[in-house]
């Protein structure tokens, strides 16, 4: 009787030890970030591999480690393909682990990362999507939209060139989500700040001649030419333009989302002049300035807007997982809300109860070949877009986290 007494208490004594052992190697497993971006694609520059990069500076500046535990980083390459990005996503929730996901891809990627992440109960941050629907119809307590949208685009460069006078637009509209909303989220500040749009034509996404919608754009007399799309569409869509004499003819380009590295992509000749409504530029002032250098010597090339958003995106979730003590994701996402935004990027920020991160945004103007004294001095900033005039308000949200 007493040695089966004793090999139950045996038992179970190795049982707690056990169970024990199972709870400390659990609270020792990495803590694993995705980043899903476009590696050699149409939105490769600004986002992709640099995207990546930013990320690991991130992963190392915070050393690597929280509550314990080694920060991991996993990458992909998700092609410009929906189905790619929810398989990838999906994978890495479900059997690697990972906790939170950061993206650069294209919208109907995103939205779908978004109603994913709410399913498994992961955080997912948004730094290279633009649709608005993030943070209002589609938003999501899981979901947190860092970098940009299309109602800022629209009422950074929309708003500013229809008061200067382009109060006649017809727009060359990318194929999809993205395209979609910046088009309609321009339209409407168009029309409230007094202008007309005279129509629009729809160009597939990755097109390589820009001819026939040019064209029909010329051919509508309006003032201006809104080009609704991004990445190499849209350096196809104005050096096509410059070569056809469309600018040169009177009218002009408002290019809605545009990148340091299209402007360079371009290059000057073909860019100087054109406004455009950007979250960060490198050479803004010294903080920017130092970022850039060591991300320049990382990645070859300076920062875009969403290569830096990724840094800093990452860094504020790391310091809330850190403030937690746990990697919950709701718990998390909330933590980041309470938190202000104070870095190189910008400081002012702050994520709203919608998932939107919201701050002054810049306007600002490709230089001239004449003005521009390096191989990277591309940009004037021309004004600073404060917060308030710059997002969504939450009146207008009908976002349901939102309480009214």
């Amino acid at each position: 009787m007493k040695t089966f007494q004793y090999l139950k208490l045996t038992a179970a004594v190795f049982g707690a030890l056990a169970i024990g052992a199972s709870a400390q190697a659990a609270d020792e497993a990495p803590l694993r970030i995705g980043a899903i971006v476009d590696m050699s694609g149409i939105y490769s520059a600004h986002g992709g591999p640099g995207g990546v990069a930013a990320v690991k500076m991130a992963i190392n500046d915070f050393g690597g480690t929280v509550n314990g535990r080694k920060i991991e980083l996993l990458s992909a390459d998700y092609q410009n393909k929906l189905d790619i990005t929810l398989a990838t996503a999906r994978k890495w929730y479900d059997q690697d682990g990972v906790e939170m996901i950061i993206e650069s891809t294209d919208s109907a990627s995103a939205i779908g990362l978004q109603k994913l992440a709410q399913e498994k109960d992961k955080v997912v941050i948004f730094a290279g999507s633009a649709s608005s629907l993030l943070s209002n119809e589609n938003c999501s307590p899981n979901g947190i939209h860092y970098v940009y949208d299309t109602y800022a685009l629209a009422h950074g460069t929309g708003a500013a060139v229809t008061k200067n006078g382009g109060d006649s637009w017809y727009f060359i509209t990318a194929d999809y989500a993205f395209g979609h909303a910046l088009e309609k989220d321009t339209a409407d500040v168009v029309k409230e700040s007094g202008g007309k749009v005279l129509g629009a034509v729809r160009a597939p996404l990755n097109t390589a001649d820009f001819s026939s919608f040019l064209l029909q754009a010329q051919s509508s007399g309006a003032k201006v030419i809104g080009l609704a799309n991004a990445g190499t569409d849209t350096q196809n869509t104005v050096r096509q333009a410059s070569e056809f004499g469309i600018t040169q003819g009177g009218q002009q380009l408002a290019t809605l989302l545009v990148f340091l590295n299209d402007v360079k992509g371009m290059g000057l000749e073909a860019s100087q002049g054109l406004q455009f409504t950007t979250g960060f530029y490198w050479d803004r002032d010294d903080e920017t300035r130092a970022f850039a250098k060591r991300f320049y010597e990382v990645h070859g090339a300076m920062p875009s807007m969403v290569q830096a958003g990724m840094y800093s995106a990452t860094m504020a979730y790391l310091n809330a997982v850190k403030e937690v003590g746990a990697d919950n994701a709701k718990a998390v996402v909330e933590q980041m809300k309470k938190t202000p935004i104070d870095d190189f990027y910008t400081h002012n920020g702050h994520i709203r109860e919608d998932g939107r991160m919201v701050y002054d945004m810049l306007l600002v103007q490709a230089k001239t070949p004449e003005e521009s004294t390096g191989e990277w001095d591309l940009l004037k900033i021309n004004s600073v877009i404060p917060a308030e005039q710059a997002w969504r308000p939450l009146s207008d949200s009908v976002c349901p986290l939102v309480k009214k």
